[in-house]
């Protein structure tokens, strides 16, 4: 109505999770890219780990009173 010309429709892709509009100016994630962040992110334990309560990192040691 005012001369501009009609916004061009989203691109659109279709995905496992359903039908997804793509932004213009932005690029969707690749594997590579995916993998890489999995690569850099910290590692966690494979199993439950035990409570440092020894030495250094013994709390309950801290609240003993001194004998003398």
């Amino acid at each position: 109505m005012n001369g501009e010309a009609p916004a061009a429709p989203f691109e659109a892709e279709a995905t496992q999770a359903g039908v997804q509009i793509l932004v213009s100016g932005v690029a969707p994630i690749t594997a590579a890219e995916r993998l890489a962040m999995r690569a850099n992110a910290p590692l966690l334990p494979r199993k439950p780990q035990r409570a440092v309560d020894h030495g250094l990192f013994d709390t309950n040691a801290r609240n003993q009173i001194e004998m003398f």
